[in-house]
C-alpha cells in the first residue's frame, strides 16, 4: 500500500467521528387526551406552538439531537440544570421562531425575541408537581428575560378543562397539555403527558407531489403522504403560496391535522400544518 493511500485512509478514519449522526435525546412524548382520563389527577398548561428544545447543561439541541446554534449570551444565561421546553415567541408565530432557531449562524437581534419556555427537568427526582415547583425556583434564580416556566394549573374536572381549552383556542392558542401530577420523570410516549386539542395532529412522510390545477397551476396541488402505519392519503389544503411554490421534499416528515379517523383508519379533513420539528 502506498504512503499516499495510507495517509488518505488515516484521514478518513479521523473524520468519521465528526460525521456521526447526532443521537436524539431521550425525552417524554405526549399521547392524545381521551374522555375516560381522570383530569383531576393532572396539572394543565397551554400547549405552545414553538420548537422543542432540550438543554443538557452545556448544549441546546432539537429533539433530533442536532445542535441549536443559539447566541452565546442566550446559552450563558441558562443554568447547568438540564431543561426541556419550547423555544417560543408568541401564539401563531411558529414559522418565525422555527426560521430563527434553525439558522446555522444565529441572528443576534432576532434571538432577542425568543423565549425558552420550560415544562420539564430531565432526570430530576420527585413528582411532576414537585418538579414544576423546582422549575419556578430555577427560573427565578437564573433571572434572565428569555427563560420562563410554563405555568401549570389544576383543571379540576372535564367541564373546566373544556372551558379553559375554549378560552385558549379563541385567543389563538393551539390547545392544552396535561401532566400527571404525581408522576416521576420518564421518557418515551406515555399517558403521563397528554395533548388536548380541538384538532388532532400526526406525522407522515412525503412520498409524492401532485401538480396543481386552476389557480394552483404550475405549483403544488397536493402532497401524497404515508403514515408510520402504512396508510397513504393526500394533503391538499393548509399550504401557503410559498409552500405551494416550494413544497416539502420527498422523504420529508410533515405534521398534519385532522378531525378524527374513518372506520378504515384514514384521517378525516386532513390538512398540512408544518414540516416536522427536527
Amino acid at each position: 500500500m502506498s504512503r499516499l493511500l495510507q495517509a488518505l485512509l488515516i484521514g478518513l478514519a479521523l473524520t468519521l467521528p465528526i460525521l456521526a449522526v447526532a443521537e436524539a435525546p431521550a425525552i417524554l412524548l405526549a399521547n392524545v387526551y381521551r374522555d375516560q382520563i381522570d383530569v383531576s389527577r393532572y396539572l394543565a398548561s397551554e400547549k405552545l406552538d414553538g420548537v422543542r428544545a432540550v438543554w443538557d447543561g452545556q448544549m441546546l439541541r432539537f429533539r433530533s439531537g442536532k445542535t441549536i446554534n443559539a447566541p452565546g449570551w442566550f446559552l450563558a444565561g441558562l443554568p447547568k440544570q438540564p431543561l426541556d421546553g419550547e423555544l417560543w415567541i408568541a401564539r401563531g408565530q411558529f414559522e418565525r421562531v422555527s426560521g430563527i432557531v434553525r439558522r446555522d449562524i444565529p441572528d443576534d437581534v432576532a434571538w432577542r425575541e425568543v423565549r425558552y419556555m420550560i415544562f420539564e427537568l430531565p432526570g430530576a427526582s420527585g413528582t411532576f408537581s414537585e418538579r414544576a415547583e423546582q422549575i419556578r425556583r430555577i427560573v427565578r434564580m437564573a433571572n434572565v428575560p428569555w427563560l420562563f416556566e410554563i405555568k401549570q394549573f389544576f383543571p379540576v374536572d372535564r367541564s373546566n378543562l373544556k372551558k379553559r381549552l375554549d378560552e385558549v383556542v379563541r385567543a389563538g392558542g393551539e390547545g392544552l397539555m396535561l401532566h400527571l401530577a404525581d408522576a416521576p420523570y420518564e421518557t418515551g410516549r406515555s399517558d403521563v403527558m397528554l395533548k388536548v386539542k380541538p384538532w388532532q395532529d400526526a406525522e407522515a412522510v412525503v412520498i409524492g407531489h401532485l401538480p396543481g390545477k386552476g389557480r394552483f397551476a404550475g405549483m403544488l396541488g397536493a402532497l401524497k403522504v404515508r403514515t408510520p402505519e402504512g396508510k397513504e392519503f393526500l394533503l391538499g389544503t393548509g399550504f401557503s403560496a410559498a409552500q405551494r411554490r416550494e413544497p416539502p421534499a420527498l422523504g420529508a416528515t410533515v405534521t398534519y391535522r385532522y378531525r378524527d379517523l374513518t372506520s378504515k383508519g384514514q384521517p378525516r379533513f386532513a390538512s398540512f400544518l408544518r414540516i416536522r420539528d427536527e
